[in-house]
């Protein structure tokens, strides 16, 4: 389990006496803790948050992540809420999506004035018969209604459903700022220096990722790496083109 445990996207410690605790949540929500189909990881976070004992008067939660797994994440955030500890978020860098709504647990949410919190309609891959595809549809209407309660239950009278309903439409990225226009964080701390979190892979899925993240989390590509593919680009040219003289001549 060592290998897979540094996969795991969440750690948790209590403090020497027992009464605080940390959570960190970095990285993407994935459905399992570890890699290799390890355990699921609702459980695992169940498990670990038992683990911090019943003398914890106060978690405080770290959050820097993309988003990921909705199912996971809405687990996440019930049990931290039916959790009698008070909850102090910190949005460390970048609460996207899924992650959003675990930030909402938060009897308080702490955002620097450099992080972002993003917020938008839940949305999954489907296939399937039209009976199918129509409870795909449904299952994500509940999903998403389950989101947009905790969205107003945080933000009190700051946010109608309304307005949030056309944030969730426009997938928005809130500076702390924003959120804390509607309620969504109750303090605006100082700037620092850490990185969001992004999974490269979530740019593609993401209509309106700023620029600055995409900048920020761009890899630098060195010149052998560059020229191999720019050999393998010329040969997918000249395949193609030597296919199409086959192809033309049928």
């Amino acid at each position: 389990m060592g290998k897979n445990q540094k996969n795991k996207f969440f750690n948790m410690k209590a403090s020497a006496d027992g009464k605080s605790a940390d959570i960190f949540i970095y990285g993407e929500i994935t459905k399992y803790a570890w890699e290799e189909y390890g355990e699921v990881s609702s459980i695992t976070f169940k498990n670990e948050l038992d683990q911090l004992g019943d003398d914890v008067e106060v978690i405080h939660l770290y959050v820097n992540s993309p988003g990921g797994s909705v199912f996971e994440g809405v687990a996440i955030h019930n049990m931290l809420v039916r959790h009698k500890a008070r909850i102090i978020v910190h949005v460390d860098a970048l609460a996207a999506s899924i992650a959003s709504v675990i930030a909402m647990a938060g009897n308080e949410v702490r955002m620097p004035k450099n992080s972002m919190l993003m917020i938008h309609n839940p949305w999954t891959f489907a296939m399937g018969n039209a009976v199918e595809l129509r409870k795909a549809a449904d299952d994500l209407d509940r999903i998403g209604q389950s989101a947009i309660q905790s969205y107003l239950q945080k933000s009190g009278d700051k946010l109608d459903e309304e307005t949030l309903k056309e944030l969730l439409d426009a997938e928005t990225w809130l500076s702390a700022d924003e959120a804390f226009q509607y309620g969504l964080a109750d303090v605006v701390e100082e700037a620092n220096e850490m990185a969001a979190s992004i999974n490269q892979n979530l740019f593609q899925k993401y209509k309106n990722v700023p620029k600055q993240l995409v900048s920020e989390q761009k890899p630098t590509i060195s010149a052998e790496e560059m020229s191999q593919r720019k050999k393998i680009a010329e040969e997918a040219k000249a395949n193609s083109a030597y296919l199409n003289t086959i192809l033309g001549g049928m």
